[in-house]
C-alpha cells in the first residue's frame, strides 16, 4: 500500500484524475501501484461504470495505460501548490447525486439534541449533556429506531422539554436524508475542505459513503468527510443547507472500492472508521467509530433515499452518517473542539484506504468551476459520448 493513501493490495478501485493537457477528467483504476487510465466510450464516467451489470468485472478487464504512480499522485495531490503541470486526484464520483444520512447512530443522538438545545453555544453543551444523560442513561447502543423502547425514550425527553427534530430521525421510523452537495462539486484526496467564515463551532464527520446505480443496486463504497458547522445547524434545523452545502464542504475518496467476491456490504457493516486531526498549533485529536453500531442498516438508508418514491437516473452517493462527535477541548477548558485553518484531517478504514484533506475557509478554497455542462462538452469533443 502507499504510505499516504493506505490502499490495501487487493480490491478493484475506481477514481478520477485531472490530467495536464486533457480537458476532461480521466477515469482511472489502480494496478500494481500505478494509476491506469481506462476512460472509454463504454465507461466515460464513473456513473456509467456503476450502472453496468458488473462494474468490478468491467474495471478489472478494461484496457488502459499508466498515468502516474500512486506515491507520486498522492504527493502531488497533497501539495499545497497543486501544480497544474502534474496529475492530481479528484473526487472519485461525477454525475451521481450526493446525499447524506443524518443521526444514523443512536449513540450520537444526544449530541445532536444537545447541539440544538445549546443553540450553537459550546459553553452550554456540557451542562445539557449531563442533564439529559442522567435522565435516560448514556448507553443507547441497543436502541432500534421506531421500536417501543425508542418511543419510550422519546417520551422521557419530551417530558423534560428536550423534544427535537433530531429525535424524530434518530429514534423515529423515518431516516433523515438530505442533499450534501451538487453533482460534480465534491472534492477529493488532498484537496482543501471549506468552512463558512461565520462558523466558530465546527467539526469533521468521518463517514463511509455508498455508491448505488440508477436502479438502487449498491455497487461500491468510498470514504467521506461530511464537514459540519455545529453552531449553524444548532441555531435551526432549517439552516441545514447553510451548515452542510458550501464550497469544498464535501470530500470523498481516495477511490471507490467496487463490490466483488472479496469485498461486499458485509465489510462495510463491520468496518471501523478512524479519524485524526492534526493542527498547526500542535493540537491533535484521534477517534474511531464502528459501523457495527449503526442504527439503520446501509440497505435501509439507500432504500429511504431512492426507490419508487424517488429516482436518480445517474445514480447516488450516500454518506452513511457518523457516531463520532469530537468534544476534546481545544484551548480553553470546557470549550470543546472546533477546527482551525490548516488542520489536516485523515479519515481511514482498513479496506478503503485513507482520505486526507486540509481545512480552510470556503471562500479561500478553489472555487467550483467545472460542472456537468463542461464535462459533457469535453467528453463530446473527445469523442467519448
Amino acid at each position: 500500500m502507499t504510505n499516504a493513501m493506505r490502499l490495501p493490495a487487493d480490491g478493484v478501485f475506481l477514481g478520477r484524475v485531472r490530467m495536464p493537457g486533457v480537458a476532461h477528467p480521466l477515469v482511472v483504476t489502480v494496478r500494481d501501484n500505478a494509476l491506469v487510465d481506462i476512460t472509454a466510450r463504454s465507461g466515460a464516467t464513473v456513473s456509467d461504470i456503476c450502472d453496468l451489470a458488473d462494474p468490478a468485472g468491467y474495471v478489472r478487464q478494461a484496457a488502459g495505460k499508466p498515468v502516474a504512480t500512486l506515491d507520486a499522485i498522492a504527493a502531488d495531490s497533497l501539495d499545497l501548490r497543486r501544480d497544474v503541470s502534474k496529475p492530481v486526484l479528484l473526487s472519485p464520483v461525477d454525475l451521481q447525486a450526493v446525499k447524506a444520512s443524518g443521526v444514523t447512530f443512536v449513540v450520537s443522538l444526544l449530541e445532536r439534541v444537545i447541539e440544538e438545545q445549546a443553540r450553537g453555544s459550546a459553553d452550554k453543551a456540557n451542562a445539557i449533556r449531563e442533564d439529559i444523560a442522567q435522565l435516560i442513561g448514556h448507553d443507547l447502543s441497543k436502541l432500534k429506531p421506531g421500536s417501543p423502547e425508542a418511543m419510550a425514550i422519546k417520551a422521557k425527553l419530551m417530558a423534560r422539554g428536550a423534544w427535537s427534530q433530531y429525535l424524530e430521525v434518530g429514534i423515529g421510523p423515518d431516516a433523515e436524508i438530505f442533499t450534501k452537495c451538487q453533482p460534480m462539486s465534491s472534492v477529493g484526496f488532498g484537496a482543501d475542505v471549506g468552512l463558512l467564515p461565520i462558523s466558530t463551532w465546527n467539526n469533521p464527520e468521518p463517514e463511509i459513503a455508498l455508491l448505488a446505480s440508477s436502479k438502487g443496486r449498491i455497487v461500491g463504497a468510498t470514504l467521506g468527510n461530511d464537514v459540519n458547522l455545529r453552531d449553524v445547524e444548532g441555531r435551526s434545523a432549517l439552516l441545514l443547507g447553510k451548515a452542510k452545502d458550501n464550497n469544498a464542504s464535501a470530500s470523498l475518496g481516495p477511490f471507490v472500492r467496487l463490490f466483488d467476491a472479496g469485498f461486499s456490504i458485509a465489510d462495510i457493516k463491520k468496518a471501523n472508521v478512524h479519524l485524526t486531526v492534526e493542527g498547526k498549533d500542535g493540537y491533535s485529536l484521534e477517534g474511531s467509530s464502528s459501523m457495527a453500531e449503526i442504527s439503520r442498516s446501509p440497505e435501509e438508508l439507500i432504500a429511504a433515499a431512492m426507490g419508487d418514491h424517488h429516482q436518480y437516473p445517474d445514480g447516488i452517493v450516500l454518506y452513511l452518517g457518523t457516531m463520532f462527535v469530537p468534544s476534546k477541548d481545544r484551548g480553553e477548558a470546557g470549550k470543546g473542539f472546533t477546527h482551525a485553518v490548516d488542520d489536516l484531517v485523515t479519515i481511514s478504514t482498513e479496506k478503503l484506504g485513507a482520505l486526507i484533506n486540509r481545512v480552510r475557509l470556503s471562500p479561500d478554497c478553489p472555487p467550483w468551476r467545472y460542472g456537468t455542462r463542461a464535462l459533457m462538452k469535453d467528453l463530446a469533443a473527445a469523442g467519448l459520448i
